[in-house]
């Protein structure tokens, strides 16, 4: 008679092995493994197949695909190294490469805190899958020379970084500069710059080209009007906040923000503040989200191609991966600027 405790403790459910259904169907272990991944073609007979199907239907058998192949050398894992997820903007870069990986690859993030990149060391862990390839998003050189990666490796958002591996960038600079030309032509003088505090090669050079093309047209960007924070609507709103009275003294009239997050925080702390936008500042991102085009009003913003980025960095490993050729190392990906109500001319 069993006790009271072995009553009450949960039954384990054992791991169905391929040796199982080889067993229960009467084939070759090796024959489960060429049915269970879909080479069968002239190496096993109808009946054969119809007795593993059965027995893996019966029994509840799952391919340990990573396990598998893990014991070839290398994995089915890519491993996607993000500095800030929290950003919507990524959420579409995500989706291209999980389109162009397709379901043979299986998609792993790798990032850290908001406004923090990850550390090659963490990475390097994660290396002990041995992953078939690698993406890196919006890196620094300082991370790509301590990682060292052995597996294919290709680049997204990484501008200045070709040297290092094949890469996929966007033309942030054009579409800075075609902002700045844009404020420029709707009279705004005195104009504040809202960063991120990632620190990353793509924030650095849309920051400088909107810097050096709003000087050429006679706009004053003053060290004390750049301030940076994470990407995150509630901390940007209090950044602005603290940095409006004095931005106010000095007659800024708008506000460029290194994303549509950071203005999204701005344009919800103006409200507060009583601010109108567009008629006493202007406002205006990179990233072009969804949102951008519904809110009220419409915000004005570099229109940065997400999930074409994430497509053609996806693809371009695949090629890697699979041993094929790529026809260009770099690719860059063209912006645009999307004029809404956010801006418009300057009150005098």
């Amino acid at each position: 008679m069993e006790s009271a405790e072995q009553v009450q403790q949960p039954a384990r459910s054992r791991r169905i092995t391929a040796a199982m259904v080889a067993a229960r169907a009467g084939v070759s272990t090796a024959t489960v493994s060429l049915v269970a991944n879909g080479k069968t073609a002239g190496r096993v007979s109808e009946d054969n197949i119809s007795r593993v199907r059965d027995a893996i239907a019966e029994l509840g058998y799952v391919v340990d695909g990573i396990g598998s192949s893990l014991a070839k050398g290398v994995s089915s894992i890519v491993i996607l190294v993000a500095p800030d997820i929290s950003n919507p903007f990524f959420a579409k870069v995500i989706a291209g490469v999980r389109e162009s990986l397709g379901s043979q690859y299986q998609l792993l993030l790798s990032v850290t805190e908001a406004g923090e990149f990850p550390e090659a060391d963490d990475v390097r862990r994660l290396m002990s899958l041995r992953p078939a390839g690698l993406l890196v998003d919006a890196p620094n050189a300082g991370f790509l020379e301590d990682l060292a990666s052995p597996s294919p490796l290709v680049l997204l958002d990484a501008p200045g970084l070709a040297g290092y591996a094949p890469s996929v960038n966007l033309d942030v600079a054009s579409g800075a500069r075609e902002l700045a030309a844009h404020l420029a032509k709707a009279g705004h003088r005195e104009v504040a710059y809202v960063d991120s505090v990632t620190g990353t090669e793509t924030f650095a050079l849309r920051r400088e080209a909107f810097l050096d093309e709003a000087a050429t047209r006679g706009i004053s960007v003053g060290a004390g009007r750049i301030i940076s924070t994470t990407i995150d609507v509630g901390a940007s709103a209090a950044a602005f906040a603290d940095a409006w009275p004095g931005w106010q003294r000095e007659g800024v009239t708008a506000v460029v923000c290194g994303t549509d997050t950071h203005a999204y925080g701005v344009l919800q702390e103006a409200r507060v503040a009583g601010v109108r936008i567009p008629e006493e500042l202007a406002v205006a991102g990179f990233d072009d989200l969804p949102y951008s085009a519904t809110s009220n009003p419409g915000l004005t913003s570099v229109h940065l191609p997400a999930t074409p980025l994430g497509l053609k960095a996806g693809e371009q490993l695949r090629r890697l991966m699979e041993g094929k050729p790529l026809e260009q190392d770099e690719v860059t990906l063209e912006s645009s600027l999307v004029v809404r109500g956010s801006t418009a001319a300057a009150e005098r």
